[in-house]
């Protein structure tokens, strides 16, 4: 399988090269306004190039045996849709209401096929009402999908964040005696690594939202498999997503409780300040890897290969990234 997945890899540069040539040829380039982190115009919908090659990646996989056909339904039917909304929005513009009731039928689609919401233990009590869960679970994927766009904001950030996660999924697996559950978040993380290669800073192609959005909801569609496997697996999945979960979610309660319209673009969130303040994406893109290699995995470990509670674990990884939120002013206005 590993070939598959340096094929699947390859395929993805290979493909943002070919994307960023046709968004030249067509001026779909990204301008910078006064809601912008670049400065430059910059081509847009690259996201596409490892949408492509991680949905045929996982085909392969399926017809090799290694994924479950209903979760391989799930995936591709819930990040597909997610990634034609993403792509038309590209291109043009979609009413905000009409993606969000797009990204609500993705969100059923997907947790359809991986049989509902499953039971989770927290602090003890057990989540596992049928109708409760679904609504979590809608909840849980819809946010996931668009916090995802919404830290896609300066070169690398996102990408980063998804290699990182795949990644630390990956050795969670191996930890935890479920090795052959690695292979969708491995195929994932190298997919948008080939993208990567392009959106390094300083980025010569934008992931665009066909791609934020796919990440966020087969990011959250995994985590969910993960929680049918070994409920302690979710929460090492929350944990790895950290970084991302209470930036975006720190900066929304923020400026819900100020009144603001939060789905009108802005720069608040805090590593959006951080890279203002720094005077770079690099810097701050690795900073998100360094915490998520340093600091989320070693906790998300401590749960799943400690048995460590789930909920107390992801209290602790939080904690330090809640205080980092303040400190770059996450939420404040600008």
């Amino acid at each position: 399988m590993i070939w598959l997945i340096l094929l699947a890899g390859a395929a993805a540069l290979a493909m943002t090269a070919g994307l960023r040539r046709y968004a030249l040829a067509r001026s779909l380039l990204d301008i910078p306004n006064a809601r912008s982190s670049h400065s430059l115009p910059t081509p847009r919908g690259g996201g596409l190039a490892f949408v492509v090659s991680f949905l045929l990646g996982a085909l392969a996989l399926g017809w090799a045996g290694v994924v479950a056909p209903a979760l391989l339904v799930g995936l591709l039917g819930a990040g597909g849709l997610v990634a034609v909304i993403g792509f038309m929005d590209d291109h043009g513009h979609i009413a905000a209401r009409w993606r969000l009731l797009g990204h609500f039928v993705a969100a059923g689609w997907g947790l359809f096929w991986l049989g509902g919401m499953p039971p989770l233990m927290v602090f003890g009590w057990s989540l596992d009402s049928a109708w409760l869960g679904v609504m979590l679970g809608m909840l849980y994927l819809v946010w996931l999908l668009n916090l995802y766009n919404f830290m896609d904001g300066i070169d690398g950030i996102a990408s980063i964040e998804a290699i990182c996660v795949c990644i630390g999924a990956c050795l969670l697996y191996l930890a935890s005696g479920y090795p052959q559950a690695l292979w969708l978040p491995l195929l994932l993380a190298a997919t948008v690594s080939g993208f990567l290669f392009w959106n390094f800073p300083p980025a010569r192609i934008f992931m665009g939202d066909a791609g934020s959005g796919f990440l966020g909801i087969v990011l959250g569609l995994l985590a969910l498999q993960a929680a049918w496997i070994n409920p302690l697996l979710f929460w090492g999945w929350l944990i790895l997503l950290g970084v991302f979960v209470v930036d975006a979610t720190f900066t929304l309660v923020r400026r819900l409780l100020r009144g603001e319209r939060v789905y009108e673009a802005h720069r608040s969130h805090a590593y959006q300040y951080a890279s203002r303040l720094h005077g770079s994406h690099r810097r701050v893109s690795l900073s998100v890897a360094a915490i998520n290699l340093g600091w989320l995995m070693p906790v998300a470990l401590a749960v799943v290969a400690l048995g460590l509670d789930g909920a107390t674990g992801t209290i602790v990884a939080y904690f330090p990234l809640i205080l980092l939120a303040i400190k770059y002013h996450a939420g404040k206005p600008e």
